[in-house]
Parts: C-alpha cells; sequence; structure tokens
C-alpha cells in the first residue's frame, strides 16, 4: 500500500473511516437519491476503505471495506468494480481466517454481485456458501441480519438475461 497521508494520525484516520463508512449507509438507506449522492456515496465508500487501510485496522475492518464498496457499486448497477471489491472482501477473509458474519457477507457480496452480473449459477453457488456459514455464525441478531440480506438478492433483477 502506498504511505498515507503524513498529516493525518493513524487514529484520525480511524475517525475518518469510522465517518465516512456510516455516511455511506445514510446515503444507502435514502429511497431515493440524487445523482450528486450517487457520486458522494461512491467516492465516501473509496474514501472510507482507504483511510480504515491508513490506520492500520485488523483484516477484518478491511474486509468490510472492500465489501462496502462492493455493495455501493451493486447499488449503482455497477456489476464489474462490484465483483472485483466482493472478491477482495472474501479473500480477506480467507487470507486471514475470517470466518462467521465476515465470511458469510463475503459470500454474500459475491452472490449480490454476480446476480448483477447475470450470472445466475455463480450467484447460486455463493448464495449456497453464504448460506452455510450462516449456520455458524454465534449471534442470534447477526444471524438474521445476514439472512434479511440473503433473501433480498434472489428479488434483485439482473440487467441481462441469466444464462
Amino acid at each position: 500500500m502506498d504511505k498515507p497521508m503524513k498529516s493525518l494520525t493513524e487514529v484520525q484516520h480511524k475517525e475518518l473511516g469510522i465517518t465516512l463508512f456510516n455516511r455511506v449507509w445514510e446515503l444507502m438507506d435514502k429511497p431515493e437519491r440524487t445523482p450528486e449522492e450517487d457520486d458522494e456515496m461512491l467516492h465516501a465508500a473509496h474514501a472510507s476503505r482507504y483511510h480504515w487501510g491508513a490506520s492500520h485496522p485488523p483484516a477484518v475492518n478491511l474486509a468490510r471495506g472492500e465489501w462496502q464498496v462492493s455493495r455501493v457499486y451493486c447499488v449503482l448497477k455497477r456489476a464489474e468494480p462490484a465483483l472485483f471489491h466482493a472478491q477482495r472482501s472474501l479473500d480477506i477473509c480467507l487470507q486471514n481466517n475470517i470466518g462467521d458474519f465476515d465470511l458469510a457477507y463475503g459470500h454474500e457480496a459475491m452472490a449480490r454481485a454476480y446476480q448483477l452480473a447475470g450470472d445466475s449459477i455463480k450467484t447460486s453457488q455463493f448464495l449456497a456458501e453464504a448460506n452455510e456459514v450462516a449456520e455458524k455464525i454465534n449471534d442470534p441478531e447477526d444471524k438474521k441480519i445476514l439472512l434479511q440480506d440473503l433473501e433480498t438478492i434472489g428479488r434483485e433483477r439482473t440487467f441481462r438475461a441469466d444464462h
């Protein structure tokens, strides 16, 4: 990774990462966004991930940052970058032995991005893997949130016909 900006401390980078992460959620939760808000959401997601990385966080936070960037690209109907960041999230989990909730969301991100790309086979594969990991989630609230998100994948429309 490139050297982070010298003018900010690790604590400041972390605070910015958190603030931007939460701002992205506010924008994603809006029922209707302007094109300017879509731009803000996308740039804030990347900026959040950058600042998290500059604060030398545990790998789980990097996985979550990549997951959020992927989700934003899904919201914006941009399959290729959604797949790229979903794969990064999943890879970080696998390379760092991160399981449970975050691993399940790595698979969720892949399923959602493949659905957007119109690949029903890969969508089903990653949905199955996410559900399998979900069965091992200890926290009932985390499990409930994940399963609710997984249910939305089957209801979203793809851009092109399934193969």
